[in-house]
């Protein structure tokens, strides 16, 4: 029967993707709104780096004024460009500069930052935080002669060297990289004390000059000072070597000093630049009328880019959606296919496993299908089995009735007790063949009671005695007492009875068959020992098959119907116990019986 389309796996699938396609677009729409605020932060960081544009102008103007001095006009620039109302007040709140000149409303009560060249702001200036700015140089500030005479120098450098230049911050220019030529015969016009021949760079851009040679020599001796209460007279040494030996190395960033060095030198040069320098001022930071920034206003250009892209994943999460329900249906229709052929008799149908939750499907179909194939076989076998089995007792009863019947034997009483022997082992098979049905049914009833272990032990090995020593077996017993469990004593004893038969008919004359018994964890365990043949490790995996039995000649002067250990099997395991065999051969076999003990107090 077809199944309706309302119902069909495709249909689920897709629709199932339709709703996961929604909650896709619910997640962007999340997303856009999360990319919206992240716009917001950005203008937010946008307005950050205004603050610190106003911050560096003024930062420069302190770093290159001993006061605050006409700082008005900067203030009202930076006002003007930015859009900021822009305020520079002393430590105690006296206005130095403010843009917003008067009837502006009241300054807030926390500034922006403090506007100090001597301790440049983090936040504001990352690169230069908690340093002086380089633009304070206070006493190292060079004219124009002297920075032309300079030039002059480097000029002639440049002639016969590659050189890297930089620019200190007073100006001056610095030599940080030379590869330098051997010798040059002139030196440049307007150089004082040229030599005919000199090394390229005697003059030495960077030697310190007779201009910078006081503020060296007081900076000199304020870290000298320093380390004299923080470090050592070797250290002072190299200190003042360093000094004498490369005038801009108190500016330079790649000069690596030790820790309480650059201790002193940082202490030292904010001394020496305090009195070139502007005092420290607090800048206040507001939007023009002194209020909040106003909201940034969102057009519905977003709304409309949300709107596209989620149209946009609904289409391809339907696509895909599609791609991935056919993908599922395609193997799930193979199955079909597979089941209704194994329906029309075909036993060997095979279908592919793909990967996922469908291959797992695929996969217990196939082992399905090997079960059921196997199913067939055991039943073909059992079928042939039952009728060889039936076969012997009835052709010998039909043969002997014959004969009688034409006169060709005497119905004696031999003759009818070996008539009634095939007859009973008839009805014995056809027994087994019934407990076998019922217990494949599920059908078998069990009558529990309380079942005293060494007592069955001794009736089953009691009604063995005599088949047992006419064989030449010693048959023994044991078995601990008190132990009790719940169960059917007459299927027990039907279980330990085909196990004690087994084992005596497989025991030659002189050897022994021993029934133990042993209880503890809840169960109680009957072995039966036996030092007979025993069997190989290929034949051990059968032993509880159906019609299975250890010679293949199947007589049964060596075995039964071959169908006692598979029922005892079955009525161990409707107990709920377990059965067990091991063997060697030529030593003996161990069959274990374990039986829950049950509510044996019942």
């Amino acid at each position: 029967m077809r199944t309706g389309r309302r119902h069909s796996l495709l249909v689920r699938i897709s629709a199932m993707s339709a709703l996961i396609a929604a909650c896709s677009i619910a997640v962007t729409a999340w997303l856009a709104s999360q990319a919206t605020t992240g716009a917001i932060r950005q203008e937010q960081g946008e307005a950050l780096s205004v603050d610190a544009r106003i911050y560096d102008e003024l930062l420069g103007f302190a770093a290159t004024h001993p006061g605050w001095d006409g700082v008005e006009s900067t203030v009202d620039r930076l006002a003007a460009e930015t859009g900021r109302r822009v305020a520079l007040t002393t430590p105690s709140r006296a206005v130095l500069a403010d843009s917003g000149g008067p009837g502006a409303p009241e300054l807030p009560v926390n500034p922006k930052v403090q506007v100090d060249p001597l301790t440049v702001n983090a936040v504001l200036k990352p690169d230069g935080g908690g340093q002086i700015d380089p633009r304070a140089v206070g006493p190292f500030a060079l004219g124009e002669k002297v920075l032309a005479r300079l030039e002059a120098r480097l000029e002639h450098v440049r002639r016969c060297s590659s050189v890297v230049v930089r620019r200190l911050p007073s100006g001056r220019p610095w030599v940080a990289e030379s590869v330098v030529s051997p010798w040059t015969s002139a030196a440049p016009d307007g150089v004082d004390g040229a030599d005919p021949a000199f090394p390229c760079d005697a003059l030495g851009v960077n030697v310190p000059l007779e201009e910078e040679l006081p503020a060296l020599a007081d900076l000199e001796a304020r870290v000298t000072g320093c380390l004299a209460r923080t470090s050592s007279k070797q250290d002072q040494a190299v200190l003042r070597l360093l000094a004498k030996r490369d005038a801009g190395w108190y500016l330079r960033d790649e000069v690596v000093l030790e820790q309480e060095w650059s201790a002193c030198v940082l202490a030292s040069r904010k001394e020496q630049l305090a009195a070139h320098v502007a005092a420290p001022a607090l800048l206040f930071l507001t939007a023009p009328t002194g209020g909040e920034p106003q909201p940034i206003d969102l057009s519905t250009a977003g709304a409309a880019r949300i709107a596209v892209t989620g149209a946009g994943i609904l289409v391809v999460a339907g696509l895909a959606s599609w791609g991935t329900a056919t993908a599922v249906v395609r193997p799930v229709r193979a199955l079909t296919a597979a089941a209704r052929r194994m329906t029309g008799g075909d036993r060997a149908v095979r279908v592919r496993e793909p990967s996922g939750e469908v291959g797992e499907l695929a996969g217990a179909f196939n082992a399905l299908s090997e079960r059921l194939a196997e199913v067939e076989r055991q039943r073909k076998a059992m079928v042939s089995d039952v009728a060889h089995e039936l076969r012997t007792p009835l052709a010998n009863i039909t043969g002997w009735l014959e004969a009688a019947q034409d006169g060709l034997a005497e119905p004696d009483p031999a003759l009818i007790a070996m008539l009634l022997e095939e007859a009973f082992l008839l009805q014995h098979m056809v027994d087994d063949l019934r407990d076998l049905a019922q217990a494949d049914a599920g059908a078998l009833r069990l009558h529990r009671e309380p079942v005293d272990a060494a007592e069955l032990v001794a009736q089953t090995v009691a009604a063995h005695r005599v088949a047992a020593g006419a064989q030449g077996v010693r048959l023994e017993v044991a078995c601990a007492g008190g132990l009790v469990l719940h169960g059917d004593p007459v299927r027990l004893r039907q279980v330990l009875g085909n196990l004690v038969g087994n084992a005596v008919r497989h025991t030659p004359s002189g050897g022994s068959v021993v029934v133990r018994g042993r209880g503890g964890g809840g169960v109680v365990v009957l072995e039966v020992v036996d030092t007979g043949e025993g069997l190989a490790e290929e034949d051990l995996a059968r032993v509880f098959d159906r019609f299975w039995r250890a010679d293949p000649s199947r007589n049964r002067a060596t075995g039964g119907s071959g169908l006692g250990l598979a029922i005892s099997r079955h009525l161990v395991e409707l107990h709920g116990g377990s059965v067990t065999a091991e063997s060697e051969p030529g030593v003996g076999s161990v069959f274990r019986v374990v039986l829950p003990v049950g509510d044996a107090d019942v």
